[in-house]
């Protein structure tokens, strides 16, 4: 009689601050990060991580507590980060790039204990230390500077004893809140627990991606962004070397890989653009990659194109949310004909498309994009009621989160992005998808990069607009580009106009802000967007 095969065994548990203490013990000698020349070992790293714990249960700080920093990328930084990890308490890394009132609001919101801060920064979060009332006595503490009432990063830390914590990390502890914009106003808290972390860098997306020993991660994005966890956390988990970047810069970025032999990197779009474009990027030896990763926002099919041609490994583009859900997952090199699209998606994702009364549509239909999957965020942070509004429930009861894209699902069920669902144009009750438009320019020969955005219309409601960096040895005018772009466009589409700027402004992981680009259009005309 034929008897079932037993059911594979749960993997077992293990903390990501855990796993950089196991490599500590199997390969104590072997490099573990590296900034600015000085690499420490695995052995070094852990030690330095169970000081900052140490000093941080000093200060009273216990499971799943919160602990805010606001500086670049640096060695402290990282030893602040995980070191909080290994105190099982849960970080809170803040965006340097918002503005001081929103950096005070969120350390609010977000209940922080204590405060690790860089010089550079003081004036986003120096100036309120007498307002956070709930930073506790002692929690202040610069990475690089000497104030009263602030405590030196080292000093705290020297003094700490470097023995492991007793503190057993439970998997349903906080991990991280990664707050969703922070720009202007007080942005959503995404909430992660330890369990979603381990699930993620033990996950099918992440297993057979070639971390581990003798494997080397460069982090030239900001550790504060969910970008860059993407690619660190496996790093650390799976026993690859990082190299870590103060902040992204071409040449540094390929001095570092060639010196490094690097292996492994997560990139946004527009730094594939820049690497790609310098003069020099063939001279540098590149060999050793094995691959490349990219996210945040769509990797151009030309840019992907150019990135297979000219750097070797593979590359892969991973679209999904920092909230979890669904990701979509393109092997550019495996798939050379799909590189108009972010793939399929990943193992263990449902990803649908609904129109606007919820109704799921067929392949090829054009409508929202949901997702659901087995890495799903605890939910906004203190914010039920939008935790809610993000999930769509569908009719068998199954909960999806909304990705706030539009998009299609090709005949081969690629996922093909078209627009955020608040960028989409809507002109004279026509949809019109920027991402088409934005494509359609890009093959004229002047143009280095464009977004098209939606302006008010008398006539139609709202046009769209192109603004367009030109390459610097085009004479070509904006006129010239939007009519040869509206030659070749539907009639529906075609520009109102363009105009050119210097460059695009982009948020520090490198997405279009094109509510920024719009305000001053509708502002002109009176009107809100």
């Amino acid at each position: 009689m034929n008897q079932a095969a037993p059911a594979a065994a749960e993997p077992q548990f293990e903390d990501i601050a855990d796993a950089i203490a196991r490599h500590a013990r199997v390969m104590p000698d072997a490099p573990c990060i590296t900034y600015q020349d000085r690499t420490l070992s695995w052995r070094e790293f852990d030690r330095r991580l169970n000081q900052v714990a140490n000093a941080l249960i000093a200060l009273g700080i216990g499971p799943s507590d919160k602990v805010a920093m606001v500086g670049r990328n640096s060695l402290r930084y990282a030893e602040a980060l995980f070191g909080t990890l290994r105190a099982g308490a849960c970080a809170v890394p803040l965006s340097s790039m918002a503005a001081a009132e929103s950096i005070e609001m969120m350390l609010d919101d977000s209940d922080s204990k204590v405060l690790f801060l860089e010089e550079e920064f003081y004036d986003l979060a120096g100036p309120a230390k007498d307002r956070l009332k709930k930073i506790v006595p002692g929690g202040f503490v610069a990475f690089d500077f000497e104030r009263p009432g602030w405590t030196a990063f080292d000093a705290l830390v020297d003094r700490a004893p470097a023995t492991p914590p007793s503190r057993k990390i439970q998997p349903e502890w906080d991990f991280n809140i990664i707050y969703s914009s922070g720009t202007t106003g007080v942005p959503k808290g995404i909430l992660h627990n330890r369990d979603l972390r381990w699930r993620t860098v033990c996950g099918p997306l992440f297993t057979q991606l070639g971390f581990g020993p003798g494997g080397v991660t460069l982090a030239s994005t900001p550790l504060y962004s969910n970008t860059t966890m993407a690619a660190t956390l496996p790093s650390f988990f799976w026993g690859s070397h990082v190299v870590v970047m103060r902040k992204f810069d071409v040449v540094e970025f390929l001095t570092l890989a060639q010196k490094y032999r690097v292996t492994h990197a997560m990139l946004v779009p527009v730094q594939y653009q820049r690497l790609l474009e310098h003069a020099d990027f063939g001279k540098y030896d590149l060999s050793a990659f094995k691959l490349k990763l990219s996210t945040s926002a769509p990797l151009r099919a030309h840019i992907k194109q150019a990135a297979l041609e000219r750097w070797p490994g593979g590359l892969m583009e991973i679209y999904g949310l920092t909230e979890g859900g669904a990701a979509c997952v393109l092997m550019a090199h495996e798939h050379p004909d799909k590189l108009h699209t972010v793939g399929k998606p990943a193992p263990d994702a449902d990803m649908r498309i609904i129109d606007d009364q919820g109704n799921e549509l067929p392949q090829g239909e054009i409508g929202e994009i949901i997702g659901r999957g087995p890495l799903m965020m605890s939910g906004y942070y203190k914010k039920p009621d939008k935790t809610e509004e993000f999930k769509y429930i569908a009719k068998d009861g199954q909960v999806f989160f909304r990705q706030g894209d539009m998009g299609r699902f090709d005949q081969d069920g690629f996922l093909e992005l078209l627009d955020r669902k608040k960028d989409m144009i809507i002109s004279g009750g026509f949809n019109i998808y920027a991402n088409d438009l934005e494509l359609e320019l890009l093959k004229h020969p002047a143009v280095a990069d464009v977004a098209v955005i939606g302006i008010p219309s008398e006539e139609w409601g709202e046009s769209p607009y192109a603004l367009i960096v030109r390459r610097a040895d085009a004479a070509d005018t904006a006129a010239q580009i939007v009519a040869w772009a509206n030659h070749r466009l539907g009639k529906l589409q075609r520009l109102a106009g363009g105009e050119f700027r210097g460059e695009l402004p982009r948020s520090s992981i490198g997405k279009i802000l094109k509510r920024e680009l719009r305000a001053p259009f509708w502002e002109k005309a009176g009107r809100t967007i």
